[in-house]
């Protein structure tokens, strides 16, 4: 297996990862940076969530989608959402039904911050549409419609907020609860706007990274806003039948999740 990546790797890095149309896919260090360009692909993009727990690969075959990509957070505990899915301009999870949430008291004392964390949305306007990274109570604008959304955080750019989302918990300077490895490198799973395009970093093994480095990394690509989606072991990513990434944690069979980001033909 591993000769088999490096192979990869090194072909990647020869020839490059020619884009298809719209989607373009680079890959260097350890790091897929994926561009989703221009105004066409943004009516292409959807999000899906599953009854139950299914690996990316699975979701992308039987999608028949372009690309998939990993997306919000879930409990392992119960196969119950932590993240809101809109699909098709319906609200499909809702964390609210997730009894966990409530049974923690501390969880039920930062409530509103989970609930609040931030999202990806794909927004309709006079047959327009749009992306945006946003804290999820954020109202849409006058006639505008949030066709597809799915929560992750937290929020990276323009400002990191750990605390804000309650990703962190600090007692004066000291961290006395981290969430979701953020202070940790692990493999991340991360999304960016920039000048109206959506770009999505699948930072593997290979080169993880704690989420001030990954500030910085969107920093310097200049991204305008970005996001962090579940990563950890949940960080996956299929394109077409030919390149597919899972976390080695495990089995290397790829996590099961709830939530995808899929792009369509």
């Amino acid at each position: 297996m591993k000769k088999i990546l490096v192979l990869l790797i090194s072909l990647f890095i020869g020839a490059g990862i020619c884009c298809a149309g719209p989607v373009d896919i680079d890959y260097n260090d350890g790091i897929y940076h994926i561009v989703l360009k221009g105004d066409k692909v943004k009516k292409k993009v959807r999000v899906y969530a599953s009854p139950n727990l299914v690996t990316n690969e699975e979701v992308h075959k039987q999608s028949g989608a372009l690309l998939t990509i990993n997306a919000g957070y879930f409990d392992p505990q119960n196969s119950k959402t932590v993240s809101y899915v809109t699909m098709g301009s319906q609200t499909v999870e809702d964390p609210m039904f997730n009894e966990n949430l409530y049974s923690n008291a501390l969880l039920r004392k930062n409530l509103s911050k989970i609930l609040n964390r931030t999202e990806f949305r794909v927004v309709e306007c006079d047959n327009k549409y749009k992306y945006e990274i946003v804290p999820h109570k954020t109202p849409v604008d006058f006639a505008c419609t949030v066709m597809e959304a799915v929560q992750g955080g937290p929020l990276i750019l323009p400002k990191l907020q750990l605390e804000e989302e309650f990703f962190v918990v600090k007692d004066g300077d000291k961290v006395v609860r981290e969430s979701s490895s953020v202070l940790h490198k692990v493999a991340r799973t991360i999304l960016g706007i920039k000048d109206g395009d959506l770009h999505i970093l699948i930072i593997t093994d290979e080169h993880p990274m704690d989420m001030y480095e990954v500030q910085a990394l969107c920093k310097q690509l200049g991204f305008e806003r970005a996001m962090a989606l579940d990563g950890g072991s949940s960080t996956s990513m299929n394109y077409k039948d030919k390149y597919s990434v899972v976390s080695t944690k495990g089995d290397g069979a790829g996590r099961m999740l709830k939530s995808f980001i899929m792009v369509y033909k």
